[in-house]
């Protein structure tokens, strides 16, 4: 079974793939990739069972190598060439996976809030323990009340203070997912279940920056190890942040990443620029 991945193109320019987090889709990035497309074309993926990509019951189809492989056959059918990546949590993992497996599909990568996964084998274990839990949860008692235990996790408090109505908009982009969907991510996809990386990013040469909520103790910490691992790595705090530093400190963040990529384009060859393509066309 090939799995063809929902991908929105916006803008013109250098490309940029942006990769969502966990129950997240490209809905959810959106503010990000309206902050880019006047300089780059952006194009923003649904993972394997988030948002409009496939969604198969087969969990083999859910692993970090295969999703690797979906990303990288996304940007061969877009015609990318080596592409910025900017992965959020899940995401994160995913991009660095890309660079560290697929190092000619990756230019320059960003990773918010991202790890590269979990290094001793009991705590591998134990993760898939609570990752299975949580896949049983969504099976059981439905997207719903699962999407409500999800956003009440500490790890997300932050975002409280957005507001009620920011709060509903992405209550209701995560309850667009399917629950097999999710659960299957959960239990091929999950930080237990892909391979650990730290042995393989020390071989990554693309600019990293590695960015982090003031207030995301917990990813300030594993932020910090990875800048030690990878070779060309710088690490970026967000003042005032939590985990979903792009959702909230946008301006911030977005400032943060444009300067990367402006300056990863000042000091790289570029290629000439792709056709222009319709805000909201979709491959």
């Amino acid at each position: 079974m090939t799995i063809a991945l929902h991908a929105k193109v916006e803008g013109v320019g250098a490309p940029v793939v942006v990769l969502h987090g966990f129950t997240g889709s490209s809905e959810s990035m959106s503010g990000l990739v309206t902050g880019l497309r006047d300089r780059w074309r952006v194009m923003s993926l649904d993972l394997i069972g988030h948002g409009a990509s496939p969604a198969p019951r087969d969990t083999a189809h859910y692993t970090m190598e295969r999703c690797v492989d979906q990303v990288a056959a996304t940007l061969d059918r877009l015609d990318t060439g080596p592409a910025h990546v900017i992965g959020y949590s899940m995401g994160g993992r995913s991009a660095l996976a890309l660079a560290a497996w697929r190092p000619e599909s990756v230019r320059s990568a960003i990773l918010v809030g991202a790890s590269a996964g979990l290094a001793s084998a009991d705590a591998r274990a134990d993760r898939r323990r609570t990752d299975e839990a949580l896949a049983d949860r969504i099976e059981r008692e439905g997207l719903e009340a699962f999407v409500d235990h999800w956003m009440d996790q500490p790890l997300f408090a932050t975002q409280r203070r957005l507001g009620t109505e920011s709060l509903a908009r992405s209550r209701a982009q995560r309850l667009n997912n399917r629950p097999h969907g999710l659960a299957n991510s959960l239990r091929s996809m999950g930080t237990g279940a892909q391979p650990p990386l730290h042995g393989a990013i020390g071989d990554i040469r693309v600019p990293v920056r590695i960015v982090v909520g003031e207030r995301d103790r917990k990813f300030g910490a594993i932020a910090n190890e990875l800048a030690a691992l990878l070779p060309s790595a710088s690490v970026k705090t967000i003042p005032g942040a939590g985990h979903a530093c792009h959702l909230e400190a946008p301006d911030s963040f977005l400032r943060t990443a444009r300067d990367f990529l402006e300056d990863v384009d000042r000091r790289t060859a570029m290629p000439d620029p792709k056709t222009p393509m319709h805000a909201g066309a979709h491959s």
